[in-house]
């Protein structure tokens, strides 16, 4: 075949391939986008209330019906504190009464033969008044012993202890058998719900706001999720800003788990393409630019990360374009 005729052929083929690309392509004009800054710190799981569980008497733990990790429910039972100067007390209170008892039943018995003879004028009024105010002391005796007695068994129910709130246990510093005092933390309980706590630096702190949408990457599979910024606290500690993040279903499965967070600390402008617009050729990045007439030229441009705006994955650019520019999009 000629040289010349070659040629032709090939000539053919290419325009009719170029035909075929500008029938399958797109150009997208290349405008600067104004997007967040990012701070990238660890938040930690909280539990946003720590109430600790604590025993009312003292005596020795008797039984735990709790262990780290478990779920209980406000007014739960989940332990019993036993104290056994407390059945001795009501023994000896028993015994007070049943003296007592006696001897009311023996002042009742006086007071009749007084009142009998009164009647026959062998009693003076006034010994009358004597037995019954006898009788009244004894009375007055049993219901002092009946109240202390009460208080005693009022002690051996707050053997009973109680959980302060619902929510799930955290720590269990003591063991059954161990000696307590009152008032001693027998279960800590994290109740209210779980949220993200944040550290970060003070220089960020005129930039952060409450409501912020901040991003949060989850380990393994789970993949990002997004948290809310509902709380600043005024105090720094260690000169960082403490903050809140609620997230729609944080698992709980660790307290004090991190996670890598993202938080908006400002706004940037910044060039993005759509991903498929940048190939890759010998360790540089390449983006085809739409110069008129239906000609193209290959820039060289230095890449950042990917972003998902509306729902298309697009590819930030550092250098190599400048606004206008017309990207050729396949």
């Amino acid at each position: 075949m000629p040289r010349a005729l070659a040629w032709r052929g090939t000539a053919a083929l290419l325009a009719a391939f170029l035909t075929a690309v500008s029938a399958s392509a797109a150009s997208l004009k290349v405008e600067p986008m104004t997007v967040p800054e990012w701070k990238a710190v660890y938040g930690e799981v909280k539990a946003r209330d720590t109430v600790p569980a604590r025993a009312r008497i003292g005596g020795t733990l008797e039984q735990l019906k709790l262990t780290e990790g478990d779920t209980v429910s406000e007014g739960d039972v989940i332990g019993t504190v036993r104290d056994d100067k407390l059945d001795y007390q009501i023994a000896a209170y028993e015994a007070q009464l049943k003296g007592l008892n006696a001897s009311l039943e023996n002042a009742r018995s006086e007071l009749e033969r007084g009142e009998n003879l009164n009647q026959r004028g062998v009693m003076s009024n006034q010994q009358l008044d004597t037995l019954r105010t006898q009788v009244d002391v004894v009375v007055n005796n049993i219901a002092s012993v009946n109240a202390n007695m009460e208080v005693v068994r009022q002690q051996l129910r707050e053997g009973d202890i109680l959980a302060p709130a619902s929510g799930r246990v955290l720590q269990v510093p003591v063991v059954e058998g161990s000696v307590i005092l009152p008032g001693e933390t027998v279960a800590t309980i994290g109740s209210g719900g779980f949220f993200l706590r944040l550290a970060i630096p003070a220089r960020h702190a005129n930039l952060l706001e409450e409501g912020a949408s901040i991003e949060i990457s989850r380990p393994g599979a789970e993949g990002e999720a997004t948290g809310k910024l509902v709380k600043l606290y005024p105090e720094l500690d260690n000169n960082r800003v403490i903050a809140d993040v609620e997230v729609d279903g944080l698992k709980t499965g660790y307290v004090n788990q991190r996670f890598l967070v993202r938080v908006p600390i400002g706004e940037r402008e910044a060039f993005f393409v759509p991903e498929n617009a940048v190939t890759t050729r010998h360790g540089l990045d390449f983006v085809t630019v739409a110069l008129g007439g239906g000609e193209t030229r290959e820039k060289t441009v230095m890449t950042g990360g990917n972003a998902n705006i509306n729902g298309q994955t697009m590819t930030e650019i550092l250098t190599g374009l400048s606004p206008g520019d017309e990207v050729i999009v396949p």
